[in-house]
């Protein structure tokens, strides 16, 4: 794996481990006040925030553990698809954890190969083969397709 899919995976694997445990440290503390009253103005009860704040370090904890960081990341996106949610119903912009949910994807893709076959962000002409022929066939239909 080269040194920047590394780095990259390591940035965002720290941009979702700060924002979870700060998020998660706000619940358990109530502070602020803003954030615990937007989740009881969605109807969640007050008594569940700190269970919530609960499952998110737990989801967090199996997203850092490399043997279980797929079914981490699986549990991720369906918490912050609840917070979607939350945010909806106070009328709060989603758009920090859509970003969130796709940097707990990008955080494991580089160390995960199997997510690598089955989401593959290259063309397919381009992922043909890795042996010469495939390659200068691959070179070979895109010359063809230019022209």
């Amino acid at each position: 794996m080269s040194r920047l899919r590394v780095w990259a995976s390591g940035v965002f694997t720290g941009i979702v481990t700060l924002a979870l445990v700060a998020t998660a440290a706000m619940k358990i503390s109530h502070m602020p006040k803003e954030m615990v009253d937007g989740i009881i103005r969605a109807g969640i009860p007050e008594s569940a925030v700190v269970p919530i704040a609960l499952v998110e370090l737990s989801c967090l904890a199996l997203y850092l553990i490399p043997r279980t960081r797929v079914l981490g990341a699986v549990l991720l996106t369906g918490y912050f698809g609840g917070a979607i949610v939350v945010h909806i119903i106070g009328k709060e912009s989603v758009f920090p954890l859509i970003l969130l949910g796709l940097f707990v994807w990008g955080g494991i893709y580089f160390r995960v190969p199997a997510l690598q076959s089955l989401l593959p962000l290259r063309r397919e002409q381009e992922m043909v083969g890795t042996d010469a022929t495939d390659r200068a066939e691959v070179r070979g239909r895109r010359s063809a397709a230019v022209s």
